[in-house]
């Protein structure tokens, strides 16, 4: 029963952060470009103060994989990055957290570009 209740968690959670964007795009003169941008700036905000953890904890992969989840990752790796390097880990601390993600999106799309062909309509 354990189970079915983190996946119901993570689903809730997940469609609760997606149905905001979709309102945010049918009734805000916000383009999608602006609303990931601001999702992605909020994660780094919740983040750096410490309010995404728990809520992370909590939710699992419904708040981990939205872009708010990416934010707090970068908030995380630079805090951690700060820590161990001092000010050189502002620069380095985003893109270290970020790097298993970023190589994944890369990766799997060159993987999609080789095997379809796209077309024009």
């Amino acid at each position: 029963m354990e189970i079915f209740t983190t996946y119901l968690k993570a689903f809730l959670v997940g469609g609760a952060i997606c149905a905001v964007g979709q309102i945010l795009v049918d009734k805000t003169k916000l383009t999608p470009a602006r609303i990931l941008t601001s999702y992605v700036v909020a994660g780094v905000l919740l983040g750096a103060v410490g309010i995404y953890r728990p809520f992370k904890e909590w939710a699992g992969a419904g708040a981990t994989v939205p872009l708010l989840g990416f934010g707090s990752a970068i908030a995380e790796g630079v805090k951690k990055a700060v820590e161990e390097k001092g000010a050189l880990g502002i620069f380095t601390g985003a893109v270290t957290a970020a790097a298993a993600g970023l190589g994944a999106a890369v990766l799997f799309g060159l993987i999609a570009a080789a095997l379809f062909k796209p077309r024009e309509k």
